[in-house]
């Protein structure tokens, strides 16, 4: 049955608007954030309740309240407490749990700050954080409740500007990108004006981006830091930066993170967003990245393009690294009994909920990195830093090195179907 033009508009307005009928039964136009604290080492963790705050903008969709992939290293759940009823899920990472496979966390606890944000509720509700096991499996490891007429909910403090780069669509049907600025001074804020710009003219440059333009929106924020650049500790560079950035996260130069994540949460907030990307302001070659966290590069770097879609695709689509040569902290991040939820690297344990399906007969699995198979789906040893027992799409991917110019058709795929939940 084919439907005139007209009346497939109308449908889809109608659903749009029942969408939201739904949405505003439950929820108030702007976000609620917990913050909290996660600690532990490498055998043990703990979550302890901080904070409440209260963000003007709802950036997020307002019908795909509910995670259904499923990514993340945890997951939360907001539960409406009158009916039981679960409201909004997402999965997520963080660096702790990054930091939780290097050598450091065999020995010594720290604590990292750390936060979500859903949909600010009208009515009393319940947070569950769960965290997965070494099986994969999730935990539930925190819970809390929340009142919406708590006196002690914080307002954002928001004093920070914010500017359109590229917005062509409603908020609530977009995926919504913030830019933060991180040691940029204030005499800089031309230079990151342009540099917004920039990036997100190299974000649309690449397939998919360039297919979603009318359902992307990307968003600026003007926060000046005291000082330009970041931390450089072995240099004995230090900067005073808004965000406290620094190279040689965990010991490894290129990586560069910032575990202050509060402040990162405080400039996001003065605009409506699902993703956040800082762009650090140095020609350093550096960046990082984590799955629903934020991601962070260097800005004038000549890799800079490069780093910047890289990164993207772990903090957006939960992409992993392709790549086994390079230094890294980590230590044994994949148990290779267990499938891990990256939806471009396998163990082959789990292989049929992976990309075995988009490999033709004749291909072998595993695939050897034979130049016969040089541009064809396959599953290829190595990856997610491991030489063994981990398997990749394509040879070559931008997760795994910068020789090419586009992503292989798994992770393609994985950063459209991530595309569509957010704006369908």
């Amino acid at each position: 049955m084919h439907f005139p033009k007209p009346i497939l508009l109308f449908l889809f307005l109608f659903l749009i608007k029942q969408g939201y009928a739904q949405f505003s039964l439950f929820f108030e136009n702007k976000t609620l954030r917990l913050d909290y604290y996660h600690g532990g080492n490498a055998q043990n963790e703990y979550f302890v309740f901080d904070n409440w705050k209260e963000e003007p903008f709802w950036g997020g969709s307002t019908h795909a309240l509910i995670d259904t992939l499923r990514y993340g290293q945890y997951f939360f759940e907001l539960i409406d407490k009158e009916s039981g009823k679960v409201l909004y899920s997402r999965g997520y990472t963080t660096l702790f749990s990054e930091w939780q496979t290097t050598n450091e966390a065999q020995s010594a606890d720290r604590i990292f700050t750390e936060s979500v944000v859903m949909p600010f509720p009208k009515k009393p509700a319940q947070i569950n954080l769960y965290s997965r096991n070494r099986k994969g499996v999730f935990i539930q490891k925190f819970s809390t409740s929340f009142n919406p007429a708590d006196p002690y909910i914080q307002k954002a403090d928001i004093h920070y500007k914010s500017f359109n780069v590229h917005t062509p669509a409603d908020p609530s049907q977009a995926l919504d990108i913030v830019i933060i600025p991180e040691g940029y001074t204030s005499a800089d804020m031309e230079l990151f004006r342009q540099d917004c710009k920039k990036f997100a003219d190299e974000l649309f440059s690449y397939a998919p981006y360039s297919e979603y333009r009318d359902k992307i929106n990307i968003w600026g924020i003007e926060a000046p830091s005291a000082e330009s650049g970041t931390d450089i500790p072995v240099k004995g560079i230090w900067r005073n930066t808004l965000l406290d950035s620094r190279m040689y996260t965990f010991g490894i130069e290129r990586y560069l993170m910032t575990s202050n994540f509060k402040a990162v949460r405080d400039v996001a907030a003065c605009a409506p967003y699902d993703q956040i990307y800082i762009l650090v302001n140095t020609p350093e070659y550096g960046g990082g990245a984590i799955f629903n966290h934020y991601a962070m590069s260097v800005n004038s770097n000549r890799s800079a393009g490069k780093i910047f879609i890289h990164e993207f695709g772990h903090s957006f689509a939960g992409l992993a690294d392709e790549y086994y040569n390079s230094e890294v902290a980590y230590n044994d991040m994949y148990p290779l009994d267990v499938e891990p939820w990256e939806p471009n690297i396998t163990t082959l344990v789990d292989f049929k909920r992976k990309w075995k399906g988009l490999i033709a007969d004749t291909i072998p699995i595993p695939t050897p990195n034979a130049p016969q198979y040089k541009h064809l789906t396959g599953a290829f040893e190595g990856g997610g830093y491991a030489a063994k027992g981990i398997y990749r799409p394509q040879q070559d991917c931008l997760m795994n090195t910068f020789r090419g110019n586009s992503f292989c058709p798994v992770c393609l795929a994985a950063i459209r179907r991530m595309i569509e939940f957010y704006t369908h």
